[in-house]
């Protein structure tokens, strides 16, 4: 039921509307479509596929190596975390090693767990004596002349740390060579 005074679709697709779709090419006309291969039309559709997959992958592998580095970079600020931590602690561990030189017994109990504590969790003791010199692990801040071969620790005047292969703290030392 429509109403007499308004125009019905019938009455609509006779008029100019029609023709001005046409000159803004929104509608194709049928030599258009005549036009457009079947097998042209398929080959734009699959490379337009490909783009799409070609896309797709790379953004896939963004990602990826974007999760990689965030990963990574994780590990590393709580590896440098725990390191800053460690290294606040060793203080407490030389006050140990001090309490224990001057004949107090009762601080080894506590001096070992918490050696043991941080050792289990990757911290590693510099050799003491009696090793080959090496400047990256040790600091000489003593000398004394030796036979001329190589340098050799000879005594630690204050112990080093490794932590999860990193020299935390060098040992200091007197070197004799």
């Amino acid at each position: 039921m429509s109403d007499p005074g308004m125009p019905g679709a019938d009455d609509i697709r006779g008029t100019d509307l029609d023709e001005e779709l046409d000159d803004e090419g929104l509608e194709p006309d049928e030599a258009e479509l005549d036009e457009l291969d079947d097998d042209a039309l398929l080959s734009e559709l699959v490379a337009e596929r490909d783009d799409f997959r070609d896309a797709l992958l790379r953004v896939k592998a963004e990602f990826d190596n974007y999760r990689k580095r965030v990963a990574r970079e994780r590990d590393t600020m709580v590896q440098q975390a725990s390191a800053r931590l460690v290294a606040e602690l060793l203080t407490i561990l030389d006050s140990c090693d001090a309490a224990i030189v001057q004949g107090a017994t009762d601080v080894e109990p506590v001096h070992k767990a918490l050696l043991d504590l941080l050792v289990k969790e990757g911290l590693e003791v510099l050799p003491a004596t009696d090793v080959p010199f090496d400047p990256h692990l040790h600091e000489a801040v003593l000398h004394e002349e030796g036979d001329g071969t190589e340098s050799v620790v000879v005594e630690t005047l204050r112990t080093g740390y490794v932590w999860h292969g990193t020299v935390l703290r060098p040992a200091m030392v007197r070197v004799r060579g």
